[in-house]
């Protein structure tokens, strides 16, 4: 076969195989816009579903710190689990089982220590799927760059907990109730596992999209910047409230309506998914300098969230939806880049299980500066999330991008 041939024949193997990894992205996409639609739609009603329940705002902000911490925190068994193993495939089906079937189930809880089990089950689910699955993403956006692909993944992630809130919105606006809302996310769910199932039967490998490439030899420890942005991205998690108070803070103050606040979610979530698809492009151009921006962006949530009215409440959800969609599409793009792609499961396990060990102390610790002081609130949410800028501006991070 002459040169020019082979060149050829060599593109059009290339070309394939960028299709098919897209392919690939958008598959699990969808089984992320349902899943999203499903977990989502739950969490913007669980703060207030507490609340009703019997719970004050401190068992409502350990429960979603908790509810982090196991979400994040047992991801350092899933990661490791699955890297040794190397059955990423049956790992991530497990936990999304656990996870969606959790969420359906709530719509029988009668107090709320059973709801608070019920919603901690589903950020295990989360803990025991979110590795592996990522690990196998990382090897289909090799093809695309890590900001772009993860992006993309992250908005269709994020159209479903867009879609997710507003049904259950449409359901208390019905005056159909808590029950209910639960109940109807069952149809989300099991298209979920549906077409996780199908993802699973059309690539059984999807190691095969980035092959060796990226394999390196070493094998214990992380690079020194890892660990940099690692603690950049716990400052900035400790100081995100998490939904569930800020859900709360809504219902106790009547600073938004009830049936508004699924809906406020639902903004959150579409700026998110939004935000993800943008930074994440810049993010294969210019590193993770994209996260200065975000972050103080993200800073300014809190005071507008739990010190003003109706429209300064919308200005800081949108800013809390910016921070949390860009910071988390980000760090599995920023990880794929730093660490080898054989230890990508126990890097994506260590380094979300810090994070959520993070969100938990923040979360737990806000509930009880709620009942103490807003402003005291406010003051540690800012605070913390500004204490990570200057983290992000190390030359070990300005360096890092996709096209590098």
């Amino acid at each position: 076969m002459s040169t020019r041939r082979k060149g050829i024949v060599s593109i059009e193997l290339l070309q394939s195989s960028s299709r098919s990894a897209l392919k690939f992205v958008l598959v699990m996409g969808a089984v992320s816009f349902f899943a999203d639609f499903t977990y989502e739609g739950s969490r913007s009603i669980t703060g207030p579903y507490l609340a009703i329940l019997g719970a004050d705002s401190t068992v409502v902000g350990i429960v979603a710190g908790l509810g982090e911490l196991l979400g994040y925190g047992l991801r350092l068994l899933s990661g490791p689990l699955s890297e040794l193993t190397g059955r990423f495939w049956q790992v991530a089906l497990v936990g999304y089982f656990i996870q969606m079937l959790s969420v359906p189930t709530l719509a029988f809880a009668q107090s709320w220590p059973s709801a608070a089990v019920l919603i901690l089950l589903e950020r295990i689910g989360k803990a025991i799927r979110n590795p592996p699955r990522d690990v196998m993403l990382s090897h289909a956006v090799s093809e695309m760059g890590y900001g772009w692909g993860f992006g993309l993944h992250e908005a269709l992630d994020q159209a479903g907990a867009l879609f997710g809130p507003l049904l259950v919105a449409t359901i208390l606006l019905k005056h159909h109730g808590y029950a209910m809302a639960f109940a109807s996310l069952v149809v989300p769910a099991l298209a979920a596992l549906t077409m996780l199932i199908l993802a699973r039967w059309l690539y059984p490998r999807p190691g095969d999209f980035e092959g060796m490439a990226r394999v390196e030899l070493r094998t214990r420890g992380m690079p020194r910047r890892y660990w940099i942005y690692l603690v950049a991205a716990a400052l900035v998690a400790a100081g995100l409230a998490d939904f569930s108070l800020i859900a709360y803070h809504f219902e106790k103050t009547a600073a938004v309506a009830q049936v508004w606040v699924p809906i406020f979610y639902s903004v959150s979530m579409a700026v998110s998914g939004t935000g993800a698809l943008i930074f994440g492009r810049f993010f294969d151009r210019v590193g993770t300098g994209v996260l200065l921006p975000a972050t103080a962006i993200s800073a300014l949530s809190a005071p507008l969230l739990f010190l003003g009215n109706f429209w300064s409440a919308l200005l800081g959800i949108v800013a809390w939806g910016i921070g949390v969609g860009v910071h988390e599409s980000i760090i599995p793009a920023a990880v794929a880049l730093i660490v080898p792609s054989n230890r990508r499961g126990s890097a994506y396990g260590l380094f979300t299980a810090c994070y959520g060990i993070s969100w938990f102390v923040g979360s737990a610790l806000m509930g009880i500066l709620y009942r103490v002081s807003l402003p005291v609130l406010v003051a540690f949410s800012t605070i913390i999330q500004v204490t990570a800028i200057p983290i992000l501006l190390r030359p070990e991070l300005r360096c890092l991008r996709s096209n590098d």
